[in-house]
């Protein structure tokens, strides 16, 4: 029970690696916010599967792209659990894919402004309590094409890019307060987000993997535990890939 009496705060956290992160938490001792914007019911699968293994969650609706929502999703976990240790930023912000030429900037716009609201409000409302205990952990949960880009993903890695460079100086100016930042970039992982993404595409990363698969959303789960764990207390700023040795840094 590594994160015994913990409480941690995840978005997204009714499907994929949101889920996969918000059980491994709980399953760990961590008290446990389950937070949504649309899929309330997998949510509560989500919830009653921690409860149905002892572990204690709570679920929470909230568009984290607005500051209000974001401020009641705290005070509700507060309310709940007390004050917030961990917080993973994981919310998927969706977005379309297709030539640059062809893109509209409202839509580059939309993705930029999403992906940083959701992780400036969260880490913004969170970030005093933490400064005030003098500890606390931020996960940010990025992408690997924010450093190796793909055709059509042009929204996508530029977004992930700030929050890279977002986590960075989020992590120099909080390193003294006791608080550490860091970054996990998955590669391909089976969820519902890429259920849509042709078979044999999915294939033919696996064949360039070096460890022979795509991820499971587990896999990066673990990756964020590590970071959440105490045996990474001294690991802040950092970017890591979790995507089978594809992409190596």
């Amino acid at each position: 029970m590594i994160l015994y009496d913990k409480v941690a705060l995840v978005t997204g956290a009714s499907r994929g690696i949101g889920a996969a992160t918000a059980k491994l938490l709980a399953a760990n001792g961590a008290k446990v916010t389950v937070n949504y914007v649309r899929h309330k019911e997998a949510g509560e699968k989500v919830v009653e599967e921690i409860h149905r293994t002892g572990g204690e969650a709570l679920l929470v609706g909230a568009d984290v792209t607005v500051r209000e929502e974001v401020e009641s999703l705290v005070r509700q976990t507060e309310q709940k659990f007390g004050p917030i240790d961990i917080l993973v930023n994981n919310a998927n912000m969706s977005f379309p894919v297709m030539p640059f030429v062809q893109f509209r900037w409202e839509d580059f716009e939309r993705k930029l402004l999403h992906e940083m609201k959701a992780s400036f409000f969260c880490c913004q409302s969170v970030v005093p309590g933490m400064v005030k205990r003098r500890a606390g952990c931020i996960v940010n949960v990025s992408s690997g094409l924010s450093r190796v880009p793909g055709t059509g993903f042009i929204a996508h890695t530029s977004a992930k890019s700030a929050l890279d460079a977002f986590s960075k100086a989020l992590a120099l100016e909080l390193g003294p307060h006791g608080i550490r930042v860091n970054v996990v970039a998955p590669g391909l992982t089976i969820t519902d987000a890429t259920a849509h993404q042709p078979r044999e595409m999915k294939e033919a990363v696996a064949a360039r993997t070096p460890l022979g698969r795509i991820a499971e959303a587990d896999d990066i789960a673990g990756a964020i535990l590590f970071y959440c764990a105490e045996w990474s207390r001294f690991v802040t700023g950092t970017y890591l890939p979790v995507n089978g040795g594809i992409q190596m840094s």
